[in-house]
């Protein structure tokens, strides 16, 4: 049985991340303060931390036809869960970084993907695989 994770991540306001994580995405709000608030990711801990500076933009690497940004978490879910977010995504017509699709077809670690960015810029991506062995899975 696998632990949930906890990530931290910077973000530039407050308000609009709270809107995004509790509404956009349906997390749950847990513990809050001035400068952070806790968030529920599908049973993973998140916290938002309020900065003041900007960073400067993340670099990508080609994958799959795609420049997918270097700095990314998100959350592996199961085939049906993805494609509740995704449609849901779709139809509270949030702009996708790279738009949900399937990557590797008829390969090793074939999946569903698509990624998101925060109001902070902070890149996240949901995937899934069909058969959960292909998370780990080498190509021979």
């Amino acid at each position: 049985m696998l632990r949930p994770f906890h990530v931290a991540f910077p973000v530039y306001d407050l308000s609009s991340t709270r809107h995004f994580y509790e509404i956009v995405l349906g997390c749950s709000v847990g513990r809050t303060s001035d400068r952070w608030i806790d968030f529920n990711l599908f049973g993973h801990q998140i916290t938002a931390h309020l900065v003041d500076q900007n960073r400067p933009e993340v670099p990508t690497n080609a994958v799959d036809g795609h420049g997918v940004p270097v700095s990314h978490w998100g959350v592996i879910l199961t085939p049906a869960e993805w494609q509740v977010l995704a449609d849901r995504l779709r139809q509270l017509q949030v702009k996708f970084l790279i738009a949900p699709y399937q990557r590797f077809v008829g390969q090793v670690g074939e999946q569903a993907t698509l990624f998101i960015t925060d109001p902070s810029g902070n890149a996240l991506e949901f995937k899934a695989f069909a058969q959960d062995e292909s998370i780990f899975a080498q190509a021979e």
